[in-house]
């Protein structure tokens, strides 16, 4: 007799085609799980690492059993003594939620942008417990929201007037909801600051101790793993090739798989606070800003109800940027950090005219960027390009890579056809996607992760800008992975002459990339100085509170 809550015994995954056909008897399956056991026991947490594409996602998808119509399962899922692929449709509705539920790494795959966020909450726990009044299902969810720091005052507002990392604390909230025996959280703050990221683990363990809940998580982030799990299962290909004590398997490795995935992420992490892995721009105060922000304020109204209009004649305004002055000289890397929510993203897309603002200048090569017409702007966008988190967010499924690329140079009308593909040969070859001709006629659904981002890189470089924004650009990324890109663009910097400013909610990531950091709170920059003195003596208690709040991978 077994005490464990989950017993997976040989599992073995496979996709169906594209055509939904395995193929003939003589065509053996390809296996994206394979031959995998292990158990979890009430109150375990249990660590999935290992890079983009080993198999992670499918393992968790497969315990709900939410793989695609046509996959092949070989070997057995049990949980509490029962067999989980063997479950009616009925009964799978209930397993669902009730016994396991799952917290996907895009938000926005369990949310429905129709619906206000306490719609959601009301949805989810009356289809599984229908004889809750509206009133009592209001006043439980409002307790979850709000132990992921969700105030009650948004209950009737929508996903899209969220941020990122706001959405993904209301997904892990629907997760609670209904007192799961098992999260299998999956990615779950590849989008969270660290200071929200903390508070969402330290949640979930808690709960876990106190309601002898068990966790499963899946993460390309070993220092979140070793801080929040007990034990550690690494996976390679499909296989475990790596499980154990979690501090164990991270300070004795056994296999060269899990030393070189630590390899990787101390490679960032480990770097000095005193050095940078290029040399920092020298950045005279007499020297010319290549981007001047002046008062800058982006404010915008929440709609409430009409009564309280008509009572206050005004609605609440929500101060997203509040009065930001910064320079960003050429040549240098400026990090901007903060919690979600903060606004980061906002002044981003504000300094790009993306969205318009509500007073203040934003001056790039001499210019200011809201007195010029559409069509200058349009012109001067050529100088100012964007990376984006999720490289899927700017590159059109229906398009091929190489067209993709192309594309801006034929909007600005910097080359022919022709012309344009001879140059988009040759930044892919830039970005270490060789053979550039087999990449040029890929689909973006083609590539992993990383060969995604590079294409993003290689898209945003291909007019040749001043300046790139880049928004969280390797933060959905494995460790391997993510030491790869950076470096990349550490290379292409120097290469192309380019200015960065570098969005990230990972501080050891802007310590080992940036050569300056301004830290934002609530719409305002609270601290900004040289990287070295923002690690080794921060000023402002909320700077102090984010490093305190930063896993660190430790060794031993």
């Amino acid at each position: 007799m077994t005490d464990s809550l989950l017993q997976v015994d040989q599992l073995s995954i496979a996709y169906p085609t594209r055509h939904g056909q395995l193929g003939t008897a003589k065509q053996e399956p390809i296996w994206s799980v394979d031959g995998v056991s292990f158990e979890l026991r009430a109150g375990d947490r249990l660590g999935l690492v290992g890079e983009s594409g080993c198999g992670k996602s499918t393992l968790g998808r497969a315990l709900l059993r939410l793989l695609p119509a046509g996959s092949v399962t070989q070997g057995s899922i049990q949980f509490a003594g029962q067999s989980v692929l063997d479950l009616t449709p009925s009964a799978l509705r209930r397993f669902r939620g009730e016994s396991v539920a799952l917290v996907f790494q895009d938000p926005m795959t369990r949310l429905d942008a129709l619906m206000t966020i306490g719609d959601h909450c009301v949805e989810t726990l009356q289809a599984h417990q229908p004889k809750l009044s509206r009133s009592q299902a209001k006043d439980r969810a409002i307790a979850v929201l709000e132990a992921v720091k969700i105030p009650a005052n948004r209950w009737a507002q929508y996903p899209h007037e969220f941020s990122g990392g706001m959405r993904q604390r209301v997904a892990i909230a629907l997760a609670l909801l209904l007192n799961p025996k098992l999260i299998v959280a999956d990615e779950p703050t590849t989008s969270l600051d660290v200071t929200v990221s903390a508070q969402i683990l330290q949640e979930l363990t808690r709960l876990c101790s106190e309601r002898d809940m068990a966790l499963l998580l899946i993460s390309h982030d070993l220092a979140l793993v070793g801080e929040y799990c007990d034990r550690i299962a690494v996976m390679h290909s499909g296989k475990f090739v790596e499980t154990g004590e979690t501090q164990s398997v991270l300070t004795h490795p056994q296999h060269d798989y899990t030393r070189s995935l630590l390899q990787a992420a101390l490679h960032v992490q480990a770097i000095d606070a005193s050095q940078t892995p290029n040399p920092a721009p020298q950045t005279s105060t007499l020297a010319t800003p290549l981007l001047r922000l002046q008062n800058l304020t982006k404010h915008y109204s929440l709609e409430s109800n009409l009564i309280a209009r008509l009572v206050s004649g005004k609605g609440q305004t929500l101060k997203a940027v509040d009065d930001i002055t910064l320079e960003i000289y050429p040549g240098e890397t400026l990090g901007l950090v903060g919690e979600s929510g903060c606004g980061k993203s906002t002044l981003s897309r504000t300094i790009l005219q993306l969205v318009r603002p509500t007073s203040g200048r934003v001056e790039f090569l001499g210019r200011n960027l809201p007195d010029l017409a559409r069509a200058a702007m349009q012109r001067q966008r050529r100088q100012m390009q964007m990376i984006f988190q999720d490289p899927r967010a700017c590159l059109n499924p229906k398009m091929t890579v190489g067209q993709s690329i192309a594309d801006p140079l034929l909007i600005h009308q910097l080359a022919t056809p022709i012309a344009a593909k001879k140059t988009v040969l040759e930044m892919l070859e830039r970005v270490r996607l060789t053979p550039a001709a087999a990449y040029y006629s890929c689909y973006p659904s083609e590539l992993s992760g990383g060969q995604q981002q590079r294409v993003a890189i290689a898209r945003a470089l291909i007019t040749r800008p001043q300046l790139v924004i880049c928004d969280e650009p390797v933060s959905m990324l494995d460790a391997t992975v993510q030491a790869q890109v950076l470096d990349l663009m550490q290379e292409l910097k120097q290469e192309f002459h380019l200015t960065y400013l570098f969005i990230t909610h990972d501080l050891w990531v802007a310590r080992y990339f940036c050569d300056r950091i301004a830290v934002m709170q609530a719409g305002k920059i609270v601290e900004l100085g040289q990287t070295h003195d923002i690690f080794t003596n921060p000023q402002h208690p909320y700077t102090q509170t984010l490093l305190q709040a930063a896993p660190l991978l430790r060794r031993g």
